[in-house]
């Protein structure tokens, strides 16, 4: 039995399925981990949601910042815009309804003990151990699969709060859990998020580092798996594993396997639309 994880789709299903017959992935005794954003962007949002779904328990998909606003389009919380043109024709499907539900349902972060890794979309606070990470992504996920969900959605949008406590409450605390783990790159000194920056970490301005190469961070001793940060690019380290690798704009759709010591890197030919 083989663990992959796959960096961001985006919608581009054919890099996908070719990747996956690159591996030999066997959903009867393989599993996937995908880094969330399965969809927008790319030009088959729809196939690639509905597929992913199809897969059942051999795929473990986390939330991304882009699956999160398709369900706020979804729940007419927010107007579509030219930069999401592209989920159009998911949101008049059929099985739209049934999709959506499916997404709303899925993890803000994902733990195996017995491979001491944890995937997330962009990353996790430095303040926060393992535990407390996914006890944050369990408080959005409770929400999400709330009754109240549309209001959440809704609510998440905005750059505040910057700075993570433990005092913070409703919307405003969603909201910061939320941006940390699906939209964050870097820190500043303080350790407040900076969402503006999206670049190479080498173009960020003084006093922004990324979120993984904060001092005294408590998730040490856990792998983490990430995608989201396209221009940072593929990095396999023993702490932290970087897998966006910029399929939609061109690049490589990547797969790193994460049950052998030395983890296997695997790489197909994107797309550019």
């Amino acid at each position: 039995m083989a663990v992959y994880a796959i960096g961001d789709l985006q919608g581009c299903y054919d890099p996908f399925r070719h990747l996956l017959d690159e591996l030999e992935f066997d959903p009867g005794k393989d599993t996937l981990w995908l880094t969330g954003d399965l969809v927008n962007r790319g030009p088959k949002s729809l196939k690639t949601l509905r597929f992913v779904k199809s897969l059942g328990d051999s795929v473990i998909t986390v939330l991304g910042n882009h699956d999160l606003h398709l369900l706020a389009l979804h729940a007419g919380v927010v107007r579509f815009g030219k930069r999401f043109e592209s989920l159009t024709s998911l949101l008049a499907a059929d099985d739209a309804d049934e999709l959506c539900d499916w997404l709303r349902h899925r993890p803000l972060a994902h733990y195996d003990k017995g491979l001491a890794t944890m995937i997330v979309h962009a990353g996790t606070h430095p303040t926060w151990s393992t535990k407390k990470t996914l006890r944050r992504a369990a408080e959005v996920e409770t929400a999400l699969q709330s009754d109240d969900y549309p209001n959440v959605l809704g609510k998440m949008y905005g750059n505040t709060p910057t700075k993570w406590s433990g005092k913070l409450t409703g919307y405003k605390r969603l909201r910061f859990i939320i941006n940390c783990l699906t939209r964050m790159r870097v820190l500043t000194a303080a350790g407040r998020l900076d969402l503006n920056f999206s670049g190479s970490p080498f173009r960020a301005r003084r006093g922004l580092l990324p979120w993984f190469e904060a001092e005294d961070r408590a998730w040490s001793g856990t792998r983490i798996v990430f995608g989201h940060w396209s221009a940072l690019g593929l990095i396999v380290l023993p702490d932290y594993v970087s897998i966006d690798t910029g399929c939609i704009w061109g690049r490589e759709l990547t797969a790193v396997r994460l049950d052998k010591r030395r983890p296997r890197v695997v790489q197909v030919h994107g797309q550019y639309w």
